[in-house]
């Protein structure tokens, strides 16, 4: 439980008393305006305390994270929230996404042919040809 008194997470802590308090006192504040006779402030009473609920919510769950963390655990993006998957070793390489690397092929494009069509035509063969790559990988 050291982990969570170091500098950057005594920040987190008072950042999130500060804005659960500021927020809560927002809804009180617009309960009393709704109270003396601004509808509009009744959906705002609403609204103040859900983003509280939201900052304890995010708040509550770096603290889960970091505690996985301490004890030498990652989240897997498929695996339940629940269930701890080990880290990877020190020794293990993260996986590197080589670039796609293809030749530049010419537009067949015919005098009678539109050109914004063959071009696109071309495009569409050359991911149909490679279908790992992104759009912004095209070199045409």
């Amino acid at each position: 439980m050291r982990w969570l008194w170091t500098p950057a997470w005594i920040a987190r802590h008072v950042a999130m008393v500060v804005l659960v308090g500021s927020f809560l006192g927002l809804g009180w504040w617009q309960i009393s305006r709704a109270t003396a006779g601004n509808n509009l402030s009744w959906g705002y009473a609403v609204e103040w305390p859900i983003f509280a609920g939201f900052v304890v919510y995010v708040w509550w769950r770096e603290v889960r994270l970091a505690r996985r963390a301490a004890q030498g655990f990652t989240a897997s993006p498929g695996a339940p929230a629940d269930e701890p998957v080990p880290a990877a070793s020190a020794d293990s390489r993260p996986a590197v996404r080589r670039p796609v690397r293809v030749t530049r092929t010419p537009v067949n494009a015919t005098p009678g042919d539109d050109a914004a069509l063959a071009a696109y035509n071309d495009y569409l063969s050359w991911l149909n040809a490679n279908p790992g790559a992104r759009p912004g990988d095209y070199p045409g």
